[in-house]
């Protein structure tokens, strides 16, 4: 069992600090799976301290959350002191920003994860509690209780339930494994009705304008019967991706240049993987994360990539790459 693994790695560090890792901007699916996995410890291990970073903090739907919920994270993580550090929903240690680069070779790892493992984290990593099958890392954390024999606690399972409901938009892409620990979070209290609100934050107008942008200044190609859409815009790339699938495009690729480092945001529509296979983060961000000297990764239909370059050249990577595989 996996908890039994991170039990025994705990036991065999002698670990008094644990420190929980979540990616740049954690989404609720990050900080859903980092707070319960923390409850978790807790009450494994009842003698261990544990605390949350994450890097360049939350997102604006997962401070919404950690209002609600009582979520703690630190902004001053002590990874140097740290027995153990675990990466949740993150599988670089480019996506942690400046704390990534606090973390030293020899420090044990330990990986919970649902994205397509990156062969740079296989190899540092301790311990690799990682699934892609799975819908969210939420899902994975879950699991973990489980195989403990234990329930989450209400607010816990709260947030399993978000963690859930963001990664799969709303239970749309939901696999059936994720459907049942969702009917089980349901049984174990948590009103869906009352809680789910807490993702449907508005829309604010800076993002509002950067989805117009995008859409505004698309390239539009069309690969066999796909609808391909490339653009650019300079803040809210996934939100702008997002934004041109919803518009009717089977794939979009939206790159964003600030202070020489590209960020790169992909979408994809599950039409579009299920019958071509191509996924975002395997086929496209790790390929392009590459190519900008940096690092790529993510889900079948959302991925993202980060680096150094040139914004056109980028997109026309991606064109390329995409062409080929399509055929």
């Amino acid at each position: 069992m996996q908890i039994q693994k991170i039990l025994e790695l705990i036991d065999k560090l002698d670990a008094k600090l644990v420190v929980l890792l979540c990616h740049h901007n954690a989404d609720p699916d990050a900080i859903g799976a980092a707070f319960a996995f923390k409850g978790l410890l807790k009450r494994l291990k009842p003698r261990l301290e544990t605390e949350i970073a994450a890097a360049s903090g939350p997102s604006k739907l997962s401070k919404s959350m950690i209002n609600v919920l009582s979520i703690e994270l630190t902004d001053q993580p002590r990874i140097e002191e740290a027995d153990i550090l675990v990466l949740l929903d993150t599988n670089t240690i480019q996506q942690l920003d400046e704390l990534g680069k606090r973390i030293k070779p020899d420090r044990p790892l330990v990986v919970i994860d649902h994205h397509a493992s990156h062969p740079e984290t296989e190899r540092i990593a301790t311990l690799s509690v990682a699934d892609e099958t799975a819908s969210s890392t939420c899902e994975v954390v879950y699991r973990l209780f489980k195989e403990a024999e234990l329930k989450p606690a209400p607010d816990e399972a709260k947030a399993l339930f978000l963690g859930i409901a963001f990664d799969t938009r709303h239970f749309v892409i939901a696999t059936s494994d994720a459907l049942k620990v969702v009917a089980d979070l349901v049984d174990a209290g948590v009103n869906a009705q009352e809680i789910l609100p807490i993702l449907s934050l508005p829309m604010d107008y800076s993002e509002r304008i950067a989805r117009l942008k995008a859409a505004n200044r698309v390239n539009l190609l069309r690969m066999n019967d796909w609808l391909i859409a490339l653009s650019h815009v300079n803040a809210y790339q996934a939100s702008a991706s997002r934004g041109l699938i919803a518009l009717g495009a089977h794939v979009a690729i939206v790159a964003g240049k600030k202070e020489n480092k590209i960020q790169v945001s992909f979408r994809a529509s599950r039409e579009f993987y299920t019958e071509t296979d191509i996924h975002m983060g395997r086929d496209l961000a790790k390929p392009l994360g590459d190519f900008l000297g940096g690092m790529g990764g993510g889900h079948s239909v959302s991925a993202g990539a980060n680096g150094a370059g040139d914004v056109d050249a980028c997109l026309n990577f991606c064109a390329k790459l995409l062409k080929k595989k399509i055929g």
